[in-house]
């Protein structure tokens, strides 16, 4: 197995490279950065000025991968899925393939001082939930689990970056 990240717009090569390095510490398993795209326009609603997420993965699944490659779309734009507000991320779970928005992760959008070690431990959080989903997890009621709901930034922050022993061992 091996997961893809993929940039999805322009996304720092130096944020890719410290995400890469964070989700192979937890799944340890070869983690690549691929080639993704940076056309967005056809995602985006003006109405809501937001880009819905369930476009970039269809965009996503139709970029190569190998057969057992799990691929993540790294976006720094803000998401949205149909009758949600916003969203951190989403996966779609048959293709093995999620995106992940920083923009929310970002102490700056809220008008806060940035911290980059925050920043990168909640964006490596919402990656390693996306991939908990194409792995076949659902939500756990565990509320330090990686794969609890996170409704809100207090969520991420809350949750640990590790799987509970309940999730674990269906990862195998």
């Amino acid at each position: 197995m091996k997961i893809t990240l993929k940039p999805v717009g322009d996304i720092a090569d130096e944020i890719m490279g410290e995400l890469r390095d964070r989700v192979n510490g937890v799944f340890h398993c070869p983690v690549e950065i691929g080639v993704g795209f940076n056309d967005l326009a056809y995602a985006y609603n003006s109405e809501r000025k937001q880009y819905l997420s369930s476009k970039l993965i269809a965009s996503l699944k139709a970029l190569e991968r190998e057969k057992d490659e799990k691929v993540v779309g790294i976006a720094d734009v803000d998401l949205y899925a149909s009758g949600l507000n916003f969203v951190f991320g989403e996966a779609d779970i048959a293709s093995g393939i999620a995106i992940v928005s920083l923009c929310r992760l970002r102490q700056e959008y809220y008008g806060l001082p940035p911290n980059k070690n925050l920043f990168l431990e909640r964006a490596t959080k919402e990656i390693v939930h996306e991939l908990g989903h194409t792995f076949g997890l659902g939500h756990c009621s565990n509320a330090k689990c990686i794969m609890h709901f996170s409704n809100s930034l207090a969520d991420t922050d809350w949750k640990e970056v590790n799987f509970c022993n309940k999730c674990c061992p269906k990862l195998a």
